[in-house]
C-alpha cells in the first residue's frame, strides 16, 4: 500500500477524543492494534504517524469509534452549547472521559472496556431533543465526582499523609469553585484542579503546623511501605514529575507544562527519579511495573473525599468569611484614619527646646540673720504696702 492510498486519519486531537468518548485507555487501544502504550500516546500527541498495517488497523479502529460516536451522540452535528470537560479517572489513565453538554448521568469507569456501538440495520429512531445545559453547580459536581477520588490517591503518594491529601483536594476544588468561570472554559479543568492540589500538598509550610509535625501510620504492607518511603525521599519536583508521567499517564510535554519546566528538565527529573527507585527497589526498574505498583499503593489506602455539596458550601463559607474580614479590616482602617484626622492639630506647634546650662550664676547662699540694712528695707516695704499711696485702678467708661 503506497502513501497516496493510505487510509486517512483524523487529527491527533480527534483521535484522543474518539478514544476518550468510547472510555478506552491508551493501553486498551494499544492491545487491539498490537503496539505499546507509548506508541499510542505518540500518535495522539502528533509526534509520530502510524504506517503500513498499523496505520490501517488504527484507521479501522478510529472509523468504528467515529460511527459509534455518531450513533451515541447525534446532537454533536449541531454547534455545542457547552465545551467538553476532560476529567481524570484514577491513577492508571490521565483523561479518559468527557462530559458534553448533554452527557449521560453515569459514564462507564475507565478500567472497564466499552464495546463500540454499531450502526443498526433498520433506521435509527429520531434523536431526543438535547437536554438543558448543565448549571455551574452540576458541572462542578460532575468534575468533582470524577476527579476527587483519583486526586486524593495521587496527593497521598506526593505527601504520604492521608489527612493532608483530603485537605489538598478540598482546597483545590474550593479554589476552582471560586474561579469557576475561568475553570469552566479551561482546556483541561481537571489539570487545573490537579496542579492546584499538588501545589498545596507540596507546600513546605505544612511542616510548621502542629497537626502535621508527627508522621502518620505507614501502610500495612511491607512492599507498599518501601515504595512510599522511596517516593518521600525524592525531591518534590522529581516526585511530582514521576507521579504525573508514570502514575497519571501524561506524556513528557504535558508533564513539563504542568510542572512549569522545560521538556529536557522534566526528562532529567524523570530519569533521576526512576534511577533512585531502581537503586532501592530493583524490581521496579520497569516503567510498566512501576506504574502498576503506584496504582496499587494508592488504591490500597482507604481515602475518601468529602461530598461535593460539602466542598462547595465550605468554599462559599470560606469566601464569605474572608470577604467579611477584609471589609472589617477596611472599616477599621477608615475609622482610625478619621479619628487621626479629627484629633490631629490644625496648626504647627514648635516643640519645647531642651534646657540649656547657664554659666556664671552665683550659688545661692544659705539663709542667715538679716543685717541692719536688710531689716530697714523690710520694714520700709511692709510700711509702704499697708500705708502707701493709692493704686491706680482702671475705671470702665
Amino acid at each position: 500500500m503506497t502513501q497516496s492510498h493510505a487510509a486517512p486519519l483524523p487529527s491527533p486531537e480527534r483521535r484522543r477524543h474518539l478514544r476518550e468518548t468510547a472510555s478506552l485507555t491508551q493501553a486498551q487501544v494499544a492491545a487491539r492494534i498490537g503496539v505499546t502504550r507509548e506508541t499510542v500516546r505518540a500518535w495522539e500527541s502528533g509526534r509520530t504517524t502510524p504506517r503500513g498495517r498499523r496505520r490501517e488497523a488504527y484507521a479501522n479502529l478510529l472509523t468504528s469509534l467515529t460511527k459509534a460516536d455518531k450513533v451515541t451522540n447525534p446532537q454533536e452535528a449541531a454547534p455545542p452549547t457547552q465545551a467538553a470537560v476532560y476529567l481524570d479517572k484514577g491513577p492508571k489513565s490521565s483523561r479518559v472521559a468527557v462530559i458534553p453538554a448533554a452527557a449521560p448521568a453515569g459514564p462507564a469507569p475507565a478500567d472497564t472496556p466499552v464495546a463500540p456501538a454499531t450502526i443498526p440495520a433498520e433506521p435509527a429512531p429520531a434523536a431526543a431533543p438535547p437536554s438543558a445545559p448543565l448549571t455551574p453547580a452540576q458541572a462542578f459536581d460532575a468534575l468533582y465526582a470524577f476527579c476527587a477520588p483519583a486526586l486524593v490517591r495521587q496527593t497521598y503518594l506526593l505527601s504520604g499523609r492521608r489527612e493532608l491529601a483530603r485537605e489538598s483536594v478540598e482546597r483545590a476544588f474550593q479554589l476552582a469553585w471560586q474561579h469557576w468561570p475561568e475553570v469552566a472554559v479551561d482546556r483541561d479543568p481537571a489539570g487545573w484542579v490537579r496542579a492546584t492540589a499538588y501545589e498545596y500538598a507540596l507546600s513546605p509550610w505544612h511542616r510548621f503546623r502542629p497537626r502535621f509535625r508527627h508522621p502518620e501510620p505507614p501502610p500495612a504492607d511491607a512492599s507498599d511501605r518501601a515504595l512510599l518511603d522511596v517516593l518521600l525521599t525524592l525531591p518534590a519536583p522529581r516526585r511530582r514529575t514521576l507521579l504525573l508521567y508514570d502514575g497519571v499517564g501524561l506524556d513528557l510535554p504535558e508533564t513539563a507544562a504542568e510542572t512549569e519546566a522545560s521538556t529536557p528538565t522534566a526528562a532529567n527529573r524523570l530519569l533521576h527519579a526512576r534511577a533512585a527507585i531502581a537503586a532501592r527497589l530493583p524490581e521496579l526498574a520497569s516503567p510498566a511495573e512501576l506504574h502498576r505498583r503506584l496504582a496499587e499503593v494508592a488504591s490500597a489506602q482507604r481515602l475518601r473525599a468529602a461530598k461535593s455539596p460539602t466542598v462547595r458550601m465550605g468554599g462559599e463559607q470560606r469566601a464569605r468569611f474572608w470577604t467579611r474580614a477584609a471589609i472589617a479590616f477596611t472599616v477599621a482602617i477608615i475609622g482610625a484614619t478619621a479619628l487621626t484626622v479629627r484629633t490631629a492639630p490644625t496648626r504647627y506647634e514648635p516643640p519645647v527646646p531642651p534646657g540649656e546650662t547657664v554659666q556664671g550664676v552665683p550659688r545661692r547662699a544659705a539663709p542667715g540673720t538679716l543685717s541692719n540694712k536688710e531689716l530697714k528695707l523690710r520694714a520700709k516695704l511692709r510700711s509702704e504696702t499697708q500705708h502707701g499711696p493709692q493704686r491706680l485702678i482702671p475705671l470702665p467708661e
